[in-house]
């Protein structure tokens, strides 16, 4: 989908262009911008290698697992549908303090495992449950503390201080996660967005059933 939206977004540039009699100049800055990227590119490759580098020292250093057993008493409070032990817990846990540590790539495979746990939890397979959609709030405004891709970004481009993206970033990131967090829990409390409950007795003991 993503392939077919840029194919559109060039096509109508072009259109544009050849309509407004202005085709050469699209067909320059086409050219140029074409410089810039790969420019832009080859200077991102030493800063990210170094960066990377130190995040990678960071997780084999163990710092990860200090963050996770950190979090580990905040996310049984975030998820308390999700039992502490649960392979889910663990895998939502190590993706979220990979992604503080602005390691991408690896937080990656840990966000997909925790949502294949998730879902084996989950009663009912067409619906996300409220873990599922706040685990996902969560990812999509994790905290960072390092924004190394950020950093790199803005020191290939010249940037005289890069680094001091940092402060802001955390300032944001902490912001927009808690709006994330407040948002996923206020809609999940609303009874057009609430998973209907059904319960039934059997021998005795009452089942809540999703």
């Amino acid at each position: 989908m993503i392939n077919i939206i840029w194919a559109g977004l060039i096509l109508i540039g072009f259109l544009v262009g050849a309509i407004n009699g202005n085709i050469d100049q699209v067909t320059t800055a086409a050219i140029e911008n074409a410089k810039t990227a790969v420019e832009l590119a080859f200077g991102l490759i030493g800063v990210m290698a170094m960066w990377l580098g130190i995040m990678k020292i960071a997780e084999d250093s163990g710092l990860i697992k200090i963050i996770s057993k950190a979090l580990k008493p905040v996310m049984v409070l975030l998820f308390p549908d999700v039992p502490p032990d649960h392979p889910a817990m663990g895998a939502m846990i190590m993706n979220i303090s990979a992604n503080i540590l602005g390691l991408g790539n690896a937080a990656t495979p840990f966000g997909l495992k925790a949502m294949e746990e998730l879902q084996k939890l989950n009663r009912k397979k067409d619906t996300a449950t409220d873990a599922m959609v706040t685990f996902l709030a969560i990812n999509t405004s994790s905290v960072t503390l390092i924004p190394a891709s950020t950093i790199a970004i803005l020191s290939a481009a010249g940037a005289k201080n890069p680094t001091e993206i940092i402060g802001p970033t955390i300032i944001a990131t902490t912001m927009s996660t808690a709006a994330a967090i407040m948002a996923a829990k206020t809609l999940q409390g609303l009874p057009r967005y609430r998973i209907e409950r059904t319960s039934s007795n059997k021998g005795g003991i009452r089942c809540y059933l999703k």
